[in-house]
C-alpha cells in the first residue's frame, strides 16, 4: 500500500482519512513516492492533531523525510512557528537536540526556531532540555543566531534559559561583537538592498512593520514580481540596541 494518499491527507489535514488508512494497517512512516512522509508534512502545516495521531500509531519523531528539501519534523514545525505542534512532536519522544542533515548542517530546532525569532517555540524548546550550546556547521551557537536576526525577546530567554553569552561563533566573535558589527547600521536600507540584489527585473518591493512575538518590532521585505506574484519575503528584528544592553548586563555580571 502506498504512502501517498496518507502523505497527501497529512498534508492537507484531512484527520479522517489519516485515521481510516492508519486504522486498515497502513504504517504511519510509509512515504509517497517522493520520499516525503506524512509526519513530515503534518509538521510543515502545523496539524498538532495529525502530529499527534501519527505518533500514537508509532511514527518516528526522528526519521528525516526524503523529498527535495526536506528533513526532521521537529526541525520543520520551528522554522514555522508552530509551537503546538513542536510540543506535540516533543511529546511524542522527538530529540530536541536532534541535528537535521547532520552531515550537511548540523541544525537543530532551536537553530531554526531563533533564526525565525518564534518565541514561543524557543521558549518549548528550552522547557524541554535543548542545549542552547549546540553548534551548528558553521560554528554558531542558537544565541548567535537570535542576535544576528535581532529579536531581542528570543535572545533574553535563550539567555534566561541558561545560554553562555560568552561562546563565540565559527569566526571566534562573541555574541556581544556580532551585535557591535550592527551598531548603527541602517537595517532597513540593508534588508531593502538585500531585496533589490536578488529580485527579478521589474519586480515590485515593499517595507512593512509588524509585531513579533514578545513584542519586538519586525521588518518585513516583501518581492512581488512584475505580474504581481510574490516572489520572496524576508523578516529581520530591529531590537539590536536593546540586545546590546542585556548582553552587556549579562556579559559585565
Amino acid at each position: 500500500m502506498t504512502g501517498e494518499r496518507l502523505v497527501t491527507a497529512a498534508a492537507t489535514g484531512d484527520a479522517e482519512t489519516v485515521g481510516r488508512l492508519l486504522d486498515d494497517g497502513l504504517a504511519p512512516d510509509t512515504p509517497d513516492p517522493y520520499g516525503s512522509t506524512a509526519l513530515y508534512r503534518a509538521a510543515v502545516h502545523g496539524d498538532a492533531g495529525i502530529t499527534r495521531r501519527l505518533l500514537a500509531a508509532g511514527a518516528d519523531p526522528g526519521l528525516e523525510s526524503g523529498g527535495e528539501h526536506e528533513g526532521l519534523p521537529l526541525c520543520a514545525a520551528a522554522s514555522w512557528g508552530h509551537a503546538e505542534t513542536v510540543t506535540a512532536l516533543l511529546d511524542g519522544g522527538a530529540d530536541p537536540d536532534q541535528r537535521e542533515h547532520a552531515e550537511e548542517n548540523a541544525m537543530t530546532a532551536l537553530h531554526w526556531a531563533v533564526a525565525g525569532g518564534h518565541l514561543a517555540v524557543v521558549e518549548a524548546l528550552l522547557a524541554r532540555g535543548a542545549d542552547s550550546g549546540v553548534r551548528d556547521s558553521a560554528g554558531g551557537t542558537a544565541l548567535c543566531r537570535a542576535v544576528t536576526y535581532g529579536a531581542a525577546a528570543v535572545v533574553r530567554a535563550l539567555l534566561d534559559g541558561g545560554a553562555d553569552p560568552e561562546l563565540p561563533d565559527g569566526q571566534g566573535r562573541r555574541p556581544v561583537e556580532l551585535v557591535e558589527l550592527r551598531a548603527g547600521h541602517d537595517v532597513e536600507a540593508e534588508a531593502l538592498a538585500r531585496a533589490t540584489e536578488h529580485a527579478p527585473p521589474g519586480a515590485r518591493i515593499t517595507v512593512r512593520r509588524e509585531e513579533a512575538e514578545g513584542g519586538d518590532a519586525l521588518l518585513v521585505v516583501e518581492v512581488r514580481d512584475a505580474t504581481g506574484a510574490p516572489r520572496s519575503e524576508s523578516r529581520t528584528g530591529t531590537g539590536q540596541a536593546e540586545i546590546l544592553d542585556l548582553l552587556r548586563t549579562r556579559t559585565a555580571s
